[in-house]
């Protein structure tokens, strides 16, 4: 009798151990990253539409779908140099869901340097930049002027007469208020006029709104039929553009300016979500690297102008501290 009381014990005991082992895992097993994504997922543009992140976005959204498994829907949510759309980013649950797109070179940068914005850099996780692009000064090709140096005597000899278009917070528009500098302009003589995307500034000066722009030059092929060239913010000359580099250009006037480093446009999560969920973050940057691997994809970009590199995320991050870096020595200049 106690033998069987025994033997009926060990068994209820085995099995109360498995029920417990088998409902401790259900409770503590993270969720496999296979199941990542089961719904469809935002993709953040901190711009307006037709600029250069928002072309970016939109021609990777349908490849990135198709690798992730559900749908990818693009959102725009310009403002404020991008502030408002990291905001939006780092309000969303960090579960993966919510992407964020956008030029985060300088504009991140210039949002905290200048804008006065709450978050840092490291609140943000770099998945991939996949576009580099330089700057170019250009002028509408009806405006009569075909040098930098006769657009700056200009500028200096008619107060309040010539416009000019920038991105708020770029590359560009710290280029045109370190031109102004080092020539002895003063700023206001120049009527300066930000956007807040790419394809708003780019219009203005292709339709004779201003005067020139200061703007990403890959992104700018769509109106080169509209633009005269003057100088590319480059150290040599390069193919794409028949204009010299910034100091040559500038050699007339015995001016020189720092050659500022143009735009980084690529993918990004908040760091807490890479913290939260490494190997959501890992699925992620697979998708992406495995979308930029695909022929198709790069002959899509490539008749777009859009650039289609991997760097990874290990070399993202650092050339976001790098750039935060270089444009924190000229912020004074955006304030």
């Amino acid at each position: 009798m106690f033998e069987r009381i025994a033997q009926t014990g060990r068994k209820v005991l085995m099995t109360g151990t498995l029920a417990a082992l088998l409902a401790s895992l259900t409770m503590t097993a993270p969720v496999a990253a296979d199941e990542f994504p089961d719904r469809p997922m935002d993709l953040v543009v901190g711009f307006g539409t037709g600029g250069s992140a928002d072309r970016m976005t939109r021609a990777m959204s349908n490849f990135l779908s198709e690798e992730m498994g559900v749908p990818v829907r693009v959102t725009n949510r310009p403002g404020a140099g991008t502030q408002v759309s990291a905001n939006y980013i780092l309000s969303r649950p960090d579960d993966g869901y919510t992407l964020y797109a956008s030029t985060f070179a300088p504009y991140l940068t210039n949002t905290i340097l200048t804008g006065g914005a709450e978050y840092a850099i490291d609140d943000f996780s770099f998945i991939n930049f996949q576009w580099f692009d330089l700057d170019l000064i250009a002028a509408n090709k009806d405006s009569g002027f075909e040098d930098l140096p006769s657009l700056l005597e200009e500028i200096r000899d008619n107060p309040g007469q010539v416009r000019a278009s920038v991105v708020q917070g770029s590359a560009g528009h710290l280029m045109v208020r370190l031109l102004l500098e080092e020539a002895g302009i003063p700023q206001e003589n120049l009527n300066l006029v930000t956007y807040n995307s790419g394809g708003e500034a780019r219009s203005a000066v292709a339709g004779g709104q201003v005067h020139f722009t200061s703007i990403s030059a890959e992104g700018s092929e769509g109106i080169r039929e509209f633009l005269t060239p003057l100088a590319v913010i480059n150290d040599e000359r390069i193919d794409q553009w028949d204009a010299p580099p910034i100091n040559e250009a500038l050699e007339p006037m015995d001016l020189e300016v720092p050659v500022l480093q143009g735009s980084m446009r690529g993918f990004a999560v908040s760091s807490e979500m890479e913290r939260q969920y490494p190997e959501r973050f890992e699925a992620l940057s697979e998708a992406i690297q495995n979308t930029l691997a695909r022929k198709d994809v790069q002959d899509h970009l490539a008749s777009n102008d859009i650039g289609g590199v991997w760097v990874g995320p290990e070399r993202s991050n650092e050339l976001m501290r790098e750039n935060y870096e270089i444009f924190e020595q000229y912020a004074h200049l955006l304030n």
